[in-house]
């Protein structure tokens, strides 16, 4: 029987020349009916760490103090079997040579895109794709992104790619929780150490997983997905 999945997607440092190197683009992923009840159980952990139930959690709000509720929501997402997550990392952005290969950051950004995504569609599903809006640009940016994953997998009647749409991320849970594992992801490939706080979740999730968030996992793992991108554009 088809399923229908909410897929929730983010970024960290996907500018061509912000100076920042490791870029990261990641998605948390689970069956639509269950998105609410993951969303309830966020706000109360938030509660019960003394935040507002609406505070907007962000990897880079991450601290010393806030370490224990951010720990506790990379637990949640652990426990809960219809939680996935899935996190593309390109180690050196300035290792990149787009005019070798006749395109622009941009067609290479949307190309990341799908690399990262490829792995979590199935043919037999549907799904709704979210993405935080972060300017002018982003109604563009998501009928470009729905018209390349479409095409890329034959989906011209948007039947397995039913939506791809732009949120408000201090409205939705779990785009806050896919921040905050991308951002961790990222803090691991940068080899930072300097926040306490961030530092404890990079930890905890390296602990659960068994993974070291630097290394490229099996294609099938289906839980914490890492795939550390090697492809020939990475070469000047």
């Amino acid at each position: 029987m088809s399923q229908t999945y909410n897929v929730y997607c983010d970024e960290s440092c996907h500018l061509e020349n912000d100076g920042l190197g490791v870029m990261v683009l990641g998605a948390i992923w689970c069956p639509t009916d269950h998105a609410r009840a993951v969303s309830v159980r966020l706000r109360a952990l938030k509660a019960q760490h003394g935040l507002d139930p609406r505070f907007e959690s962000k990897w880079v709000k991450v601290s010393p103090a806030k370490k224990g509720y951010y720990t506790s929501a990379v637990d949640v997402f652990w426990r809960d079997d219809d939680l996935h997550f899935r996190a593309l990392v390109v180690p050196d952005k300035s290792r990149l040579c787009h005019t070798a290969f006749e395109q622009t950051h941009d067609t290479w950004y949307y190309k990341m895109y799908f690399d990262m995504l490829k792995a979590i569609l199935n043919p037999s599903d549907c799904y709704r794709i979210y993405l935080d809006i972060k300017d002018t640009r982003s109604a563009d940016k998501t009928h470009k992104l729905h018209e390349v994953l479409s095409n890329n997998v034959y989906d011209f009647d948007r039947r397995i790619i039913e939506r791809v749409q732009t949120v408000r991320s201090h409205e939705v849970e779990l785009l806050q929780l896919a921040d905050l594992l991308i951002g961790a992801v990222g803090y691991a490939n940068r080899g930072l150490h300097s926040n306490a706080g961030k530092t404890a979740v990079v930890h905890n999730l390296r602990q659960i997983s068994g993974y070291s968030l630097t290394r490229t996992t099996l294609l099938k793992e289906n839980k914490l997905n890492v795939f550390v991108w090697e492809a020939a554009e990475s070469q000047t």
